[in-house]
């Protein structure tokens, strides 16, 4: 997989009124840990970490993080804080990783094709968008693409069928279930419409007198 290289500068001010300020010069708040290191706060720019996800890693990059102009450190990104509703970023945790030490990530499934029980009427229920794998941090994969297009009703893929990798261990259960195709369901019918002259039927029409709804004021059971 590629690495990419970030640059990353210490001595922000921390906290959410010094975070603000610093997002609107277009630079964003993030954390640098792992490795048995003290954790570092430092800044990066906010255009060159979205384009370092753009790379083919998406997500699982290895970003070589620059801090101060020093050495670029391996890491991987942990944690991403986006805005609700708006394309930004507003914090990153980036760990620490060693190029020759296994570690866990979760990567996507992408479902492909166009499943023959969609076109019979049914419906394609994802499970699962991702599953976690254990591999050297240049070596994970971007995603798994799963075909989906043999799906009849009723069927359903698992972790069993994901494509292997060279050197990727998928630690998911292979039974764990990813997606299926069902029918959808039966919408309810309407209930049918009150027959006229059936209304003030029952204990009025025997004499007896409705009980009356309780009003806004009642209290709970057991309030004087």
């Amino acid at each position: 997989m590629a690495e990419v290289n970030l640059k990353a500068d210490t001595g922000r001010a921390t906290g959410s009124r010094a975070a603000r300020r610093l997002r609107k010069t277009g630079r964003i708040p993030a954390v640098v840990y792992g490795r048995g290191a003290e954790p570092t706060h430092v800044a990066v720019d906010h255009h060159d970490l979205t384009q370092a996800f753009h790379t083919p890693a998406g997500a699982n990059v290895v970003i070589n993080l620059q801090i101060d102009g020093a050495e670029g450190i391996p890491t991987l990104v942990r944690g991403v804080d986006r805005h609700p509703y708006k394309p930004f970023i507003r914090h990153v945790d980036f760990v620490r990783v060693d190029l020759t030490v296994k570690v866990h990530a979760e990567v996507a499934i992408h479902f492909v094709g166009s499943p023959i029980g969609v076109k019979e009427g049914g419906i394609l229920v994802p499970a699962r968008n991702d599953v976690t794998v254990e591999a050297l941090p240049n070596e994970i994969p971007s995603a798994f693409e799963l075909d989906v297009s043999e799906l009849g009703i009723n069927d359903s893929l698992h972790v069993s069928d994901l494509p292997q990798a060279e050197g990727v261990a998928i630690l998911d259960s292979p039974d764990e279930l990813l997606v299926s195709v069902s029918i959808p369901a039966a919408e309810p019918e309407p209930e049918p419409e009150p027959v006229e002259g059936e209304e003030g039927e029952g204990a009025e029409a025997e004499g007896e007198e409705a009980p009356e709804a309780a009003s806004e004021e009642d209290g709970e059971p057991g309030e004087e």
